[in-house]
Formats: C-alpha cells, structure tokens, sequence
C-alpha cells in the first residue's frame, strides 16, 4: 500500500516474503565472502552468486537492471560500487566491496559487505572496513529510536567523526559518499524514500511501521567525491583513496525492528547498541 508520501507500506505478510529473498542474499554472500581470496577473479565472485540464488530458485535482482551485465556488484579498492564483475584477478590485501541483490515471489533483499582479502597490507583498510561496518550498524538502530528518517544519516556521520576522532584513518577525515544513498525496498529494488548517509536539514519522512529501507553507507578513505568510468556503471573514488560499503535491508515492525537479510534478523549487532529486534521467524 502507498502513503501520501509514495512509500510502500508492507503487511506482516509481505516482510515475511521480504525475508525469504533476504536470506537467500546472505547465503549470496556467504558464499562470495568464502570465495573472495587471493587468486580468484570477481567473476568467480559472481559465478558463486548466480549458483546460490538459482539453487534456491530465486531471480536475481541486478542482472539486467537497467542492462546491468552481472549478479552481484564487485567494487575493488578505489572502487566505490556498481563494480562490474570479470576477468581481474583478486590480491592480498585488496579491499572488496560485493553488493548482492535476489527476488523471491516478487519481493526484493538487498545487502552488501566490504572485506580486505587474504591479510590487510595497510592497517587502514581494516579500520576503513570496519568504521563503515560500525556507521551501518548505528544507521540501523536509528530507525528503532529515531522519530524521523534524517536519523539514520546523524547516525552515521557520528560513527564517523568519532572514528577520526580516536586516530582512525590516522586522524584524517573519512569521507561519506553523498551521490549513492539508501533507499526504499519492496516490490521494486529501489523505491522511495532516499536515505542519506549524513546529516541533512531535511528530517525526511516519519518512521513508521511498514517501512522497508535498505541502509547502505559508503566511505572512502579521502575525498567524498566520485566519478563514473566509461563502462557507465563502476563509480571510483575521484582522487583515487579506497572505498567501503556496507548494506542491509531492515524492516521496521509494530513492535520493533528486523534486519531482513541478517541470519539473526540483526539481533547480536543491534544488542550491543541497546536495541532489539522484532523478528517473525
């Protein structure tokens, strides 16, 4: 059902349907995460998804959007997202981003991770990883305690500065895409309303149950700015710095939330920031 506001509200029901795509994602990524090591292509990245979400007679939701060639997303070092899975061959030490989406009857998840493949060269990629990890996490807990949608974009933007302030990134500031925002999700992948990553005057639309929003901050290690290369999807970094994302696809429920493509609905994260989860397993 649409509000006023043109989001999608979903029934009980159909969050449920939500969850079955979800966890079809986290197998996805599951399985790509195992397989990304030094070696392997991002196309083998790709070929694991397809194998997955076909065995669980899924579709997937990237392949062909918008004439996107691939299943998943694979962004490698200055790579923000929209990396196009091929022939480049995995490194020690390279950071990958793997952004992976599935529809099941209809109903799409949508979840991503960052992760430095084999050992970390530079201690700063971990902490970059992990800092955009930690920004999705307090994004999503947002939505449990924030009244408006503008508090997930607060949320975030304070991980931030408090990582920068405890000498991550060696003091220097990280820098919060702002071109690719969160965003609505339901019975299309993307749908209203957008969802910054930062703090905006805005305060966006309330938060109330029905509400389906893929929460998926991007950091660099430098500039916030980006540029799209000429295949017309990959988006890098403009200066060159490397690049984290981090997504999960979170319903908000009469009597909480429920992280739909989390196998624990989100609840170990979001414990240890002093939210629960409503989840109808």
């Amino acid at each position: 059902m649409l509000g006023r506001d043109r989001i999608e509200y979903k029934t009980v029901e159909q969050v449920r349907a939500m969850r079955r795509a979800g966890l079809v994602v986290a197998d996805a990524l599951d399985a790509v995460r195992a397989a990304a090591v030094p070696g392997a292509t991002t196309g083998d990245l790709d070929e694991v998804a397809r194998e997955v979400i076909a065995a669980a007679g899924a579709t997937p939701s990237f392949l062909g959007y918008h004439g996107y060639p691939a299943v998943l997303c694979v962004s490698v070092n200055d790579e923000v997202v929209h990396g196009i899975p091929g022939s480049r061959v995995l490194a020690q030490g390279d950071v990958v981003s793997v952004d992976c989406g599935a529809v099941v009857d209809g109903w799409h998840g949508d979840s991503a991770f960052s992760t430095v493949v084999g050992e970390a060269t530079d201690p700063a990629d971990l902490e970059l990883v992990e800092t955009t990890e930690a920004a999705m996490w307090a994004g999503i807990a947002a939505l449990a305690t924030g009244g408006r949608l503008s508090a997930v974009g607060e949320a975030v933007e304070e991980v931030v500065d408090l990582a920068v302030a405890a000498g991550k990134n060696r003091g220097e500031r990280y820098g919060i895409v702002e071109e690719y925002v969160g965003h609505g999700i339901g019975s299309a992948m993307h749908q209203p309303p957008e969802v910054l990553n930062y703090r905006a005057r805005d305060r966006g639309p309330r938060l109330k149950a029905g509400m389906c929003l893929a929460i998926e901050p991007m950091l660099t290690r430098g500039s916030r700015h980006t540029q799209v290369l000429e295949d017309d999807w990959t988006v890098v970094t403009s200066d060159g710095s490397r690049a984290a994302h981090w997504e999960h696809t979170v319903a908000i429920l009469p009597e909480g939330i429920w992280v739909l493509t989390a196998r624990d609905g989100g609840a170990e994260a979001l414990a240890a920031r002093g939210v629960s989860v409503d989840a109808l397993d």
